[in-house]
This record gives C-alpha cells, structure tokens and sequence, in this order.
C-alpha cells in the first residue's frame, strides 16, 4: 500500500475541511477517518482482485467444483459507494480535492 499516496489524499481532505472551518468538529474528524480506513479496504479488494482475478476457483470436498465471481468485485463497488458518500457528508466532491504536499502546512 502506498502510504504516500494514503497521506496526501487524507491531508487533501482535512484542507478542504479546514478551508470550510469545520474540521474541528469531532463528527467530521470521524468521517475522515472512516473514509481512510474505506480507502485501505478498497486498495485491498483491488489486490486480491489483481491476484485472483475476476473468478475463483472452488471446491466443497463432495467432488463439487466450478468457478465462481470474485466476491471482492461486489465488495469493491460497495466500498467505493460508501466512500462517496462519506465524501458528500463531508460536503467534498471528488473532483474538488487538490492532492496536498506531505510537508504542506495544514
């Protein structure tokens, strides 16, 4: 996981918080880190999708076998709905976040 990456994105968010004087409330505080922790779980889902590729092989042990969808495909779009949402709650587009400089002042 890029941990670079992680931080940028998180600072990027916390300055448009800042910008908009909210990010002292506590509730926003929680959101952000929600919405980091949603961010891991996506990386993560990606890699086993990169790993295991869109279907899995499966096997019950009663001579049943086939190949079944990727179950992190469903994990993944479910996640990334979430995370927009934390993002609208937040009041933050998307398209609004400008990646912050890991030495930036906040």
């Amino acid at each position: 996981m890029d941990e670079k990456l992680r931080r940028k994105i998180e600072l990027a968010i916390i300055k448009q918080l800042k910008k908009k004087q909210v990010y002292q409330y506590a509730h926003y505080q929680n959101l952000v880190t929600d919405y980091m922790k949603f961010w891991d779980i996506k990386n993560m889902l990606q890699e086993d999708i990169e790993k295991r590729g869109v279907s899995v092989y499966w096997c019950n042990g009663g001579g049943q076998e086939g190949y079944k969808k990727n179950e992190s495909i469903s994990e993944l779009l479910k996640v990334n709905k979430q995370m927009l949402t934390i993002l609208y709650d937040l009041g933050i587009r998307a398209s609004d976040l400008k990646v912050a400089e890991e030495d930036e002042e906040l």
